[in-house]
């Protein structure tokens, strides 16, 4: 081809340009055949960040729908790197507000170029503060963060969450999936040179709410009741259960220490410990009731049968056991009552090691109840085989074998509801939209007859009007039970100790119709340290607030709770017979301040003063009388003040009296009548 010529040129630079055509769409066809998504991606993640938000939790309720953990708006801080002139002046301003040191906040940044946390789920004031510096490349995201506004309340149930909205204990663990559901998405667009010009967020799904078995006003008297017994004894530690002993609703968990689940990361493993389900003990003579009604259903004795307690000593395979007290003839009722070591001996030798076994196991010892909540210990029940010749007496009076509460408040249940065991749970509902659900319970397993847990619940009864546990007697309401005081096991001198002990009472009440049942436990308490001592009266005080609470018929003589009223003042009311509890001290406990009921100097009778009276800020005295005991009792826990009930029926007095200022947290004093002239004479009319 000759190029000197025009026609010759046009043509070669015709070709050339189409040679170079369909090689470029050649090029082109190739990428968008072959490897369209591998650019792609790399355009989108040099283009666009997506970033989780944190997860939704949906709300967690006592059994009245009442809020105990919720997800609230919060928001977090973020930084896009490459929009800051100075990053190092961005951390320098920032650090102060997050009380951090500068370099922390440097090597956030130093992360990535496009993105970085700076904080997250500030509080409204942080956020504000870092809002108003108003700087460059600083930006804003809302996320949900969980919010338990009882603060300490049922915080071992409820459990905890991490910074991401994962749950960590409790409820929040147990039943993480459900209530937490996929995060949400943040996407930031960003030009070619890395900077950011737009973003948009997907917000995260709705979970399953769940609905507790718990009662928030049982539960706060649980909890502001083993405060206090832990103040008053100096306690180590303490476990308070409430059930329903016909279903195994557990209306109250209470564990102290405790922790506030809003700070969880400010609190100690200790602290986070659910003792109902994990702590584990020997129980002490509160095993009985598992000896003596396996005896009775068995047909080796009777409750009226006499046992020769040989002055209170027996030896077992060379072992001389010794009882606290030199008991001679007793019956099996009497032995119960009296907690003999020597007579629950010698019927668990009549019953034999193993039907004593058999019944220690269906009674659900040495395997989980099938609580519905995290770490449940299974208890130490050795095999049957692995009992040594002195492990029938042991085990019958209550050593050799680990329980958790959760175990024995079952234990005690089956005695008040007809021989049933019952599994506890905390879980009501679970609720998702509009659709409620009730997960299904096992149906309930006998263990005993009705008529061993009948011959039982009166032998309990003795227990608590002439034996052990006669500062569990209630006004009002007939109760039923068992104390127990046992010996922890050192592991440093091989035996067990003498001075640290667990004092345990276990009952309920009223016994014919048994509403409630109460475990109590006191962990090496100073002083007084007996079961029947410490933890009786604290089963009292329980037992008297939640049966009111709850608007249980009383089951003894309306009259003898008047009499009880007016003989005795108000201010020094069993009710009221503990001493001052300072909130500051008792971590969590600040929703009530107690009286304080401690003698004077000079070793007069003590003073209770029942109201916190204060001139300026406060609250004044609500009138409450007129009302019911359940009206009252509500009024009061929204105002935040703690009520001292007395009697049953209408209000008829109160102290201090309507419009009195007083702090919250106070205690007020209310009497309940339903004699006509009373309440005649609480309107000012007189009776005729």
């Amino acid at each position: 081809m000759d190029l000197r010529s025009p026609r010759s040129r046009v043509l070669f630079v015709a070709a050339l340009t189409a040679l170079w055509i369909a090689v470029a769409a050649g090029r082109l066809a190739y990428l968008q055949l072959f490897h369209y998504s591998d650019y792609y991606a790399r355009a989108q993640h040099q283009q666009r960040l997506i970033v989780d938000v944190g997860a939704s939790r949906a709300e967690i309720f006592d059994r009245n729908m009442r809020a105990l953990a919720m997800s609230v708006p919060v928001d977090s801080a973020f930084a896009v790197p490459s929009e800051m002139a100075d990053p190092g002046m961005v951390a320098r301003l920032i650090a102060p507000v997050l009380e951090v040191p500068p370099e922390e906040v440097l090597a956030r940044l130093a992360g990535s170029h496009s993105f970085a946390w700076i904080a997250r789920k500030l509080s409204p004031e942080k956020a504000a503060r870092i809002a108003a510096m108003n700087l460059r490349g600083v930006y804003f995201q809302h996320e949900g963060g969980r919010f338990y506004p009882k603060r300490e309340l049922a915080a071992h149930v409820l459990g905890y969450v991490d910074i991401d909205e994962k749950g960590l204990g409790g409820i929040e663990y147990l039943l993480d999936d459900q209530i937490r559901t996929k995060p949400g998405k943040m996407l930031i667009l960003a030009d070619a040179r890395r900077r950011w010009y737009d973003s948009n967020s997907k917000a995260p799904e709705s979970g399953t709410s769940v609905i507790l078995t718990l009662d928030e006003n049982i539960q706060f008297i649980a909890e502001k009741e083993l405060g206090l017994a832990i103040q008053q004894t100096r306690a180590q530690s303490g476990t308070v259960i409430v059930e329903n002993p016909n279903t195994g609703e557990l209306l109250a968990v209470a564990n102290w220490p405790t922790f506030n689940p809003n700070a969880a990361k400010d609190s100690s493993s200790e602290s986070r410990m659910d003792r109902a389900a994990s702590a584990l003990y020997e129980p002490g003579s509160v095993f009985k009731i598992v000896t003596l009604s396996a005896a009775i259903d068995q047909g080796i004795t009777t409750p009226n049968e006499e046992i020769d307690c040989q002055n209170g000593a027996i030896f077992i395979a060379g072992h001389r056991i010794r009882d606290h007290k030199a008991y001679g003839l007793l019956t099996v009722s009497q032995v119960l009552a009296n907690s003999s070591d020597v007579g629950a001996i010698k019927i668990g030798l009549r019953l034999g090691a193993p039907k004593f076994y058999d019944y220690i196991r269906a009674f659900g010892f040495g395997q989980p109840t099938g609580v519905d909540l995290p770490g449940e210990s299974r208890g130490i029940l050795r095999r049957l085989e692995n009992w040594t010749p002195i492990s029938v007496g042991s085990i019958a009076m209550g050593q050799e074998v680990g329980v958790t509460p959760l175990q024995l408040i079952s234990a005690m249940s089956a005695m008040a509801n007809g021989g049933l065991i019952v599994r506890p749970h905390v879980i009501r509902a679970l609720r998702h939209g509009t659709q409620m659900v009730e997960p299904l319970q096992p149906p309930p397993r006998r263990v005993i007859s009705e008529t061993t847990a009948a011959s039982m619940r009166q032998m309990l009864e003795g227990v608590v009007l002439k034996g052990t546990g006669t500062k569990a007697q209630l006004v009002g309401y007939t109760s039923a039970g068992k104390t127990g005081t046992a010996q922890k096991f050192d592991p440093a001198t091989g035996h067990y100790s003498t001075h640290q002990l667990i004092a345990s009472f276990v009952g309920f009440a009223p016994i014919n119709n048994p509403a409630i049942t109460i475990l109590v436990t006191l962990d090496s308490a100073v002083g007084a340290h007996e079961g029947g001592q410490v933890a009786a009266p604290l089963f009292k005080r329980i037992s008297e607030q939640v049966l009111a609470y709850m608007n249980v018929p009383h089951d003894i003589e309306v009259s003898t709770n008047l009499r009880h009223a007016k003989n005795k003042p108000i201010h020094d009311q069993d009710l009221a017979d503990v001493a001052d509890f300072n909130a500051t001290t008792i971590e969590g406990l600040d929703y009530a301040r107690i009286v304080d009921s401690s003698p004077d100097q000079s070793g007069a009778d003590a003073v209770s003063q029942t109201a916190e009276f204060v001139e300026g800020n406060g609250i004044p005295a609500p009138g409450l009388v007129g009302r019911t005991v359940r009206e009252v009792t509500e009024q009061c826990m929204k105002l935040g003040l703690s009520p001292a009930l007395v009697g049953n029926g209408v209000a008829v007095g109160q102290s201090p009296p309507p419009g009195t200022m007083i702090r919250r947290g106070s205690r007020i004093s209310v009497r309940f009548a339903r004699d006509v002239a009373l309440l005649n004479a609480a309107d000012g009319r007189g009776s005729r």
